[in-house]
């Protein structure tokens, strides 16, 4: 059974997505300034101490443009925190890899966002499996 999208409890929902998204980026701006980071340079870093990646694919996982990547990536050049270096399958690709000072920012930013990990604490692995399960399929092909 469809619900429909002005019913009381999926504007709840709605609403409580919303509270989470902007608390989130609050923190997460907050945080970054400590380390002396926009926001964007902070998400950057942190995706590229996952996983090394060209400047499109970061554009691609951030959903914007590549240009606006570009000038990212210098700014956390310049500062030492991430080095371009060619892709090892296409010499002609260069990837966004961080520097070890790179690494230490990222992990000491992430140890810093307090707002999500401490009521993710509080739910059992139960109720975070459910939860996680349940974003990825609001979030349909979009997750990766």
């Amino acid at each position: 059974m469809a619900t429909s999208r002005t019913d009381p409890l999926t504007l709840e929902v709605v609403e409580l997505i919303g509270t989470v998204v902007a608390r989130y980026y609050e923190e997460y701006e907050q945080a970054a300034a400590q380390h002396a980071l926009t926001g964007a340079q902070a998400r950057v870093l942190g995706l590229l101490s996952l996983d090394p990646l060209p400047m499109r694919r970061i554009a691609q996982k951030l959903k914007c443009e590549p240009s606006n990547i570009t000038g990212i990536v210098d700014r956390l050049e310049a500062r030492g925190l991430v080095e371009r270096r060619p892709d090892p399958d296409d010499r002609r690709v260069k990837l966004a890899v961080p520097t070890d000072e790179g690494l230490d920012t990222a992990r000491r930013l992430r140890d810093s966002l307090d707002f999500a990990r401490e009521p993710l604490g509080e739910l059992t692995e139960g109720e975070r499996t459910l939860l996680r399960d349940l974003l990825r399929r609001m979030l349909g092909a979009d997750v990766a």
